[in-house]
């Protein structure tokens, strides 16, 4: 009896590691530290600039990206994805000489330029950062605001950036978002993904605006506390098809 029950553990050992039995099904989990990818199209960086400054004057987008976000003297602002530098510009003489403005971008060549027509226009209130397609590579506790226009469709990896701005907003801090409302393939965002995504990280919208001329939407977050930041791997992706 004893040989017996010997021989069928054996089996069962022997079963257990053929070759050729089936694996059982396993759900890859995805590493605490691992932020997701977006569910979505990213577009492709085409240029430096939106469209031409004329256009935008005429829409008076800054005008309206100031006053939306209370934009004023003493503030110290990210300009996040600033390319040629046509908001940074502006926002310079809205937070005066006592504010800062971070003019922040991936591709360094764009803020270089940015660099020379600051130096030309006698501008000493702005500073340069480049920054990675998932981390703004800006500063600990300083930003009242940072905006991202017209950009955010872009960002390869928009939870790690939005994670990683966190650390760089005070208490208070603001981030606005302007975009068109259309996919994101075609260099818009539609408002709902846009919310989805922030409130992902853990930001809480705010105010939404309809932008005079054409311009699009802006949309205004509040980031959550340090502390209630959530980790990477805990980040649920938004489906665009929602």
């Amino acid at each position: 009896m004893r040989s017996i029950l010997i021989l069928a553990a054996l089996c069962v050992l022997v079963a257990c590691t053929r070759p050729d039995a089936a694996p059982a099904a396993t759900t890859p989990a995805r590493a605490a530290d691992a932020f997701p990818t977006p569910d979505r199209p990213v577009a492709e960086i085409v240029s430096s600039e939106w469209s031409s400054g004329p256009d935008r004057d005429a829409a008076n987008e800054s005008g309206q990206l100031i006053k939306g976000l209370g934009i004023g003297p003493g503030m110290a602002v990210a300009d996040i994805g600033a390319g040629s530098g046509y908001h940074t510009l502006r926002l310079s003489p809205a937070v005066g000489p006592k504010g800062r403005v971070y003019a922040q971008d991936i591709v360094a060549h764009y803020i270089s330029g940015l660099k020379r027509e600051a130096a030309r226009r006698g501008i000493d209130n702005v500073e340069l950062v480049v920054g990675t397609a998932d981390d703004p590579k800006l500063p600990v506790g300083v930003l009242d605001r940072a905006v991202l226009v017209h950009m955010y469709h872009e960002i390869g990896n928009p939870y790690a950036l939005l994670h990683r701005l966190i650390p760089s907003m005070k208490p208070g801090g603001r981030v606005g978002v302007i975009d068109l409302d259309r996919l994101t393939q075609n260099h818009g965002t539609p408002p709902a993904l846009l919310k989805c995504e922030f409130e992902a990280v853990g930001y809480r919208q705010v105010d939404f605006i309809i932008l005079a001329g054409g311009g699009g939407y802006l949309a205004v977050f509040e980031p959550p506390a340090l502390k209630d930041r959530p980790r990477p791997g805990d980040i649920v992706p938004c489906s665009a098809t929602n």
